[in-house]
């Protein structure tokens, strides 16, 4: 990863770390979830640079190598795309196609809603679009739920502070590339529910866990729990919920998030495309919810293929 520069940028009061590579005309803004950070979308951003797109990869206020806010438990959704529009200000940068991957769909639509003008195309990993009304699944879910029991206020930092951040970061990545929604029982903590005798998958090394680990022990988790799982109920005040832009979304089929209650038919069923008309869905039939990481050439791909039909490259 010597190849990718990187630069901090003074926005909002705060200083970012922007990962950056390749120079051209078309820019490609992407976008992390958790547990994740910039170095999840390394393969990405070497293909697309080859293909002659600048791609950017920000770590959000908080996470990584980004100035944590100084009352992280305030931070927000509207945060972050403020930050976003601010960095891309910055740098000089008036449009972009955005790659988010997780929680970082819920940004990247933002920013496609409130900021139309700034955005040229879509593509969201393991997550649609969804209604910005609060969310229930804590209401079918049981109280074990992940979600339910990280947007407790000290719950989690309770149970993440019994380890290092690189074993969080390792339990996390073995919990979410299972099939099943993460859920503990009543005398059990999320972190348990990881044998530390279970490997990595096969396509997540030692070295990529040490980068996350490093990175995630100097932020912390504080502004990761914040945001997403304490910010999900915010009102954004979006007269007009519809995505105008052409987007796409991969899914990998066993990714966990099918397993939300009525998510799978959401997709399957076309109510994905009321909030996104122009939205092609691509299934990945081994995937799960890292498909990036899991299978990146394949990934690569199917970006590229939806970037060069819309772009000048």
């Amino acid at each position: 990863m010597e190849q990718v520069q990187h630069k901090f940028v003074t926005a909002r009061g705060l200083k970012f770390h922007i990962a950056e590579l390749g120079n051209g005309s078309n820019v490609v803004l992407f976008l992390h979830g958790f547990p994740e950070i910039w170095y999840s979308w390394r393969h990405q951003m070497i293909a697309l640079s080859n293909a002659g797109f600048r791609t950017l990869a920000p770590d959000y206020r908080g996470y990584g190598l980004s100035d944590i806010p100084p009352e992280p438990e305030k931070t927000t959704f509207a945060d972050i795309v403020a930050d976003l529009v601010a960095i891309l200000d910055h740098l000089g940068v008036t449009k972009v196609f955005v790659v988010a991957k997780d929680f970082g769909a819920r940004p990247a639509y933002l920013l496609t809603l409130l900021h139309p003008d700034r955005v040229s195309g879509i593509i969201t990993l393991g997550v649609p679009h969804v209604p910005l009304e609060p969310r229930k699944w804590g209401d079918t879910l049981p109280e074990g739920f992940y979600i339910s029991r990280w947007k407790e206020p000290g719950r989690a930092e309770a149970d993440f502070g019994r380890f290092d951040a690189k074993t969080v970061v390792r339990n996390v990545y073995i919990l979410f590339s299972r099939s099943e929604i993460p859920i503990a029982s009543e005398n059990q903590e999320v972190m348990d529910l990881v044998d530390p005798s279970i490997p990595l998958p096969p396509w997540f090394t030692e070295e990529d866990l040490a980068t996350y680990g490093a990175l995630y022990e100097k932020s912390g988790f504080k502004t990761a729990l914040q945001v997403p799982y304490r910010s999900f109920d915010e009102d954004f005040g979006i007269a007009d919920p519809i995505v105008k832009v052409p987007a796409l979304l991969i899914m990998g089929c066993k990714d966990y998030v099918f397993k939300f209650p009525g998510m799978e038919e959401y997709i399957k069923l076309g109510k994905a495309k009321e909030l996104v008309p122009n939205l092609d869905i691509i299934y990945l039939p081994e995937g799960t919810h890292f498909v990036q990481e899991q299978s990146p050439e394949v990934v690569n791909e199917l970006i590229l293929d939806f970037l060069q039909g819309r772009s000048s490259v």
